[in-house]
């Protein structure tokens, strides 16, 4: 059985009213940080009116809004920049491999995109499409931020100074991996967007997840 998990935060004149009672009230700040293990990132659910993005642990089968989580992505996930032009011109990247032997031997995060819980026949020709509407970087807009296959080819790039690699297609009931690449160590704030059309009717739903980059 999928768990859900949601963090309780409190503010406001209940956290005053905790407070005079002696209690002390949750921070309002991710409950949850994720820094290994085979984790679907971009988990798209549909509950037969809405789409939904959820954060999926698959190690433990438990599900997580994304403001309730920090995906970390510590010193280990180093490794050398492997020439692709869009990568920047520094010696090493930050990366989250597409395949979950080098993740588990790095002890990195294995970082999936899914459409496994949606089912055929509710979205038009089967297919939902995740969009990377902004990227920041320690507060400012980042072109340090890609996902690509092995063989190079950029499903994501938040360089803002294009208008390529930022929405892709994927079929219904499916499980994607990619690399995730990070050029410089800070605070990312990643903003996604699912959308698809069922019965007529466009849905979609939105996500901004907090990645720490050189933990």
């Amino acid at each position: 059985m999928r768990a859900f998990t949601r963090a309780l935060t409190v503010s406001g004149p209940l956290a005053a009213a905790l407070a005079v009672a002696g209690l002390t009230a949750t921070p309002a700040a991710a409950a949850t940080t994720l820094d290994s293990g085979h984790v679907d990132v971009l988990d798209a659910e549909w509950d037969g009116a809405d789409l939904h993005l959820h954060v999926h642990d698959e190690e433990t089968d438990t599900e997580y809004e994304p403001a309730d989580v920090t995906l970390s992505v510590p010193a280990a996930a180093k490794v050398a920049n492997p020439g692709y032009g869009f990568l920047g011109s520094g010696g090493q990247i930050w990366l989250l491999p597409d395949t979950e032997a080098e993740a588990d031997a790095a002890g990195v995060l294995f970082p999936g995109i899914s459409t496994e819980h949606l089912t055929t026949g509710v979205f038009a020709d089967d297919t939902v499409t995740y969009t990377l509407v902004s990227a920041t970087r320690n507060g400012s807009a980042t072109d340090a931020f890609s996902v690509y296959t092995g063989s190079g080819t950029r499903w994501f790039d938040s360089n803002p100074g294009i208008t390529t690699y930022k929405s892709r297609s994927f079929g219904v009931a499916t499980h994607n991996h990619a690399n995730w690449a990070f050029e410089q160590a800070g605070t990312y704030q990643l903003t996604f967007r699912v959308q698809g059309t069922a019965g007529g009717v466009t849905e979609s739903a939105t996500e901004t997840y907090t990645v720490v980059v050189g933990s």
